[in-house]
């Protein structure tokens, strides 16, 4: 049973969302919280697996949440719940950890399948959605550095050609399955290629590897 704490200012939503979850059998809702710090609040005492946290939340929202619950509790995976016009805030919210996002008005069926997904270890990037947050990216990026792009990190000289092909695909949102597409190679294959990425560049995990793709360029290999 995978342990969820729903966080969102509307108590319409949590409730709503919390009722449709609860009639599946591998999950349980076991609280709900108005803000991001309140989450936190909960989640030391409730020890979720998932928190299902919005990111536009009076007083504390859910980027600073999910910073608070890494900072605090660092084994606990966030699943953003966003809007096509909260774009600008994904970027933040996967740097302070959280492992993907999904839009409110997605169905239960695939809400319940990124639960699961995030509770094994996976990342959710749909990909409808990708492409406007990687779009946000890059302008943030070329916002904050004076030239057109970011100092290539002397790690990157690690990866070999085909893990540098992954990386490209790891930015553009691909999952395993269509990177492995993509590159005519297995799934086991692309998986090997992931893990080799993340040890080479000491990154976190695959959501970190996308946003180093991003930020460094690697999406246009």
């Amino acid at each position: 049973m995978i342990k969820v704490l729903i966080v969102d200012d509307q108590p319409l939503i949590r409730e709503g969302l919390g009722s449709l979850l609860n009639l599946r059998k591998e999950i349980e809702v076991i609280g709900t919280a108005g803000d991001g710090a309140e989450a936190l609040e909960k989640a030391l005492s409730l020890t979720p697996d998932i928190v299902l946290m919005d990111i536009r939340m009076p007083n504390v929202n859910g980027v600073e949440g999910t910073k608070l619950l890494k900072e605090n509790i660092p084994q606990v995976k966030v699943l953003m719940l966003t809007t096509f016009s909260d774009s600008e805030y994904i970027f933040d919210a996967l740097e302070e950890g959280a492992s993907g996002y999904l839009l409110k008005d997605m169905s239960t069926d695939t809400i319940v399948q990124a639960i699961l997904t995030v509770f094994h270890g996976g990342v959710v990037l749909p990909k409808d959605f990708t492409s406007n947050v990687l779009t946000e990216m890059r302008l943030k990026n070329s916002k904050e550095e004076s030239s057109s792009e970011a100092p290539i990190p002397f790690s990157l000289n690690e990866l070999t050609s085909r893990e540098r092909e992954v990386l490209s695909h790891l930015g553009k949102g691909l999952n395993n399955k269509e990177i492995a597409d993509a590159l005519f190679i297995t799934e086991g294959t692309v998986k090997n290629h992931v893990s080799n990425i993340i040890q080479k560049l000491e990154l976190r995990d695959r959501t970190q590897a996308a946003i180093f793709a991003v930020r460094y360029g690697i999406t246009t290999f």
